[in-house]
């Protein structure tokens, strides 16, 4: 009774072993079975994998260094640069050692008061004047704050003739805050400042950006035949948990991994897509730092009048400015305001209007632009494309969204193209093939005057260390460096960042405090070089519309104008002799 049973289990283990040579000899055949059985196979196993990401995430070592110094040895200049980025965008905050404060301590919007002070000639303001409104914050109870730190933004604006500007704020550390703002048009103005967050908020948000780099995690598709596996990626991840795929670029040594797949090797890499948001990242205690309506973009009140009424400029100016015993005062240097729904360049630029599809396209004329970054620049690729009728997109059966994306006027001469930059990159699924870090790009680039080089590459980057930023850019910037000495005439605008909605999720991720900072280090990086800079921060702070990470058409349209004023200048009219 007992020889059957031992007999089949024989027989069993030997088909068995005959079916596994069998697969193994034909591994090639297998690969090409009929593709709606493996393609229904492979969306079956994805779903079920997919449900189990989230469980298999690792558990990260609270190290700053592990993510932050990763990638090649910065030479002791970059150090250097390095150290200098990092002391300048230092933020003040709570006191050291200072006992962890309740909601009632922290900054309260509503018990805060801002007072526009007085010029030494009055309350009488000109044209080419300096406003100067002093802030004072108060905590819930009402108490005055004592310390500086908290996120303030400032903007003088008049709603009937469609003008805005943004304000310096300056941090005495003390609880007071000063904005300032210059006078660029006459009549009514109103000042405006809004708590984006308390100091107490940005000290969790400045912890979390230096220890918590994984609260934004990726994944890739791994599959070889009919068989697939996803696993966990990012910029950091534990080497100690599970063996590690390297996918550090060549060229930059821009760091990259992935888990390694169970069964299948690390070159069967399929895709790149963003995989989720970590929960639970602060406590409850923290969580109330972070309540729309009550501590997140909030206005402050006016403890007297929030308006002023600005004059034609003064007769006397040199005489009041001789006579003043004044310090001298901050210089302001905003890089432009609104006027009649129009931005204002500063900066010596004269902004022209691209009103008329003709006129952008004769702009563009015999032109190849070049967009690399972020979903920011997509939104130009895709505002141009309806602007110039010529402008025909190219289908290149790219994911939507995602790119990469081509258009061309073949009338014209005109070809316009899109990539999204390399990881860290949030998009919804991205090839690996098409994954390119834009130093690289750039370094195929033969330039010259009729290439246009827009990039923008801000708003993945704000879950990561400011280190990673920094070794980004200066990738960048070392390619920059070659393409303009190489073809002097290439014409390279970069897109800054902007402001945009926050609520507690967005802050925790995404915050404007954030942005601001990889804001500044942006500027300092590229100071000096022959680039152009579309000020997308004070485009978005000095506008009435609410902030937004797309922002609203007009904006967009003044950034566009603004980018075709950088290519097509106004023509200076020739003096006769």
């Amino acid at each position: 009774m007992c020889r059957n049973p031992s007999k089949y289990a024989l027989i069993f283990l030997f088909l068995a072993l005959s079916g596994l040579i069998f697969l193994l000899r034909n591994i090639h055949t297998v690969e090409n079975w009929n593709c709606h059985t493996v393609s229904a196979l492979y969306q079956l196993q994805s779903r079920i994998q997919s449900s189990f990401v989230p469980e298999n995430l690792p558990t990260f070592h609270h190290n700053r260094t592990f993510c932050a110094h990763l990638g090649q040895k910065p030479s002791p200049e970059d150090e250097l640069e390095e150290r200098y980025l990092l002391d300048s965008i230092a933020w003040p905050g709570p006191p050291p050692h200072s006992a962890p404060t309740s909601l009632r301590q922290t900054s309260d919007p509503v018990h805060s008061l801002f007072a526009i002070l007085p010029t030494k000639g009055g309350r009488e303001w000109h044209l080419g004047d300096q406003l100067e409104v002093l802030v004072q914050m108060h905590d819930f109870q009402g108490r005055p704050k004592r310390y500086g730190g908290d996120f303030l933004l400032a903007r003088l604006h008049s709603p009937e003739v469609g003008a805005g500007v943004a304000g310096k704020v300056l941090d005495h550390r003390n609880g007071f805050y000063s904005a300032m703002f210059p006078l660029l048009w006459e009549g009514m103005a109103h000042v405006e400042i809004t708590l984006v967050h308390s100091s107490e908020a940005v000290a969790v948000l400045r912890r979390l950006r230096e220890e918590r780099p994984d609260r934004v995690f990726f994944k890739s598709l791994f599959r070889l035949g009919f068989l697939s596996e996803t696993t966990v990626c990012n910029m950091c991840l534990p080497p100690d948990q599970q063996p590690l795929c390297n996918y550090t670029d060549l060229y930059t040594g821009e760091p990259w991994y992935c888990y390694k797949p169970k069964m299948l090797s690390c070159d069967t890499r399929i895709n790149h897509a963003k995989g989720g948001y970590l929960k639970h990242l602060i406590t409850n205690k923290e969580a109330l730092l972070f309540q729309s309506g009550v501590n997140i973009k909030v206005h402050i009140h006016a403890s007297g009048p929030d308006k002023i009424i600005v004059l034609p400029p003064r007769k006397d100016k040199v005489e009041v400015e001789n006579s003043s015993i004044k310090p001298e005062p901050i210089k302001l240097e905003p890089s432009g305001y609104y006027y009649e729904d129009t931005w204002r360049p500063l900066n010596g630029v004269t902004m022209r209007q691209f009103n008329e599809s003709s006129a952008t396209t004769q702009c563009l004329k015999n032109k190849v632009i070049n967009m690399y970054g972020d979903s920011t620049v997509r939104q130009w690729f895709e505002y141009l494309i309806a602007l110039v009728p010529g402008l025909k997109e190219f289908n290149l059966h790219s994911p939507k969204n995602v790119g990469p994306f081509m258009a061309v006027d073949s009338t014209h001469n005109i070809l316009l193209k899109y990539r999204c930059h390399g990881p860290p990159i949030r998009f919804s699924t991205v090839m690996s093939r098409e994954l390119r870090y834009i130093s690289n790009e750039l370094d195929n680039l033969s330039g010259g005057p009729n290439t246009i080089v827009v990039l923008s590459i801000w708003a993945h980057f704000s879950t990561f260390p400011v280190e990673v930023y920094i070794r980004r850019l200066r990738h960048i910037r070392r390619s920059l460096v070659q393409l303009l000495d190489r073809a002097p005439g290439t014409i390279v605008v970069i897109r800054s960042g902007n402001l945009q909605a926050l609520d507690q999720e967005v802050s925790l991720y995404n915050s404007d405090w954030y942005s601001l900072q990889l804001d500044m280090v942006l500027r300092s990086m590229f100071k000096g070089l022959n680039v152009l800079l579309v000020d997308a921060w004070q485009m978005s702070s000095a506008h009435h519309l609410p902030h937004a990470l797309h922002p609203p058409q007009v904006i967009v349209k003044n950034m566009i104008d603004m980018l075709l004023s950088y290519v097509c200048p106004e023509k200076t009219k020739s003096k006769d002799n």
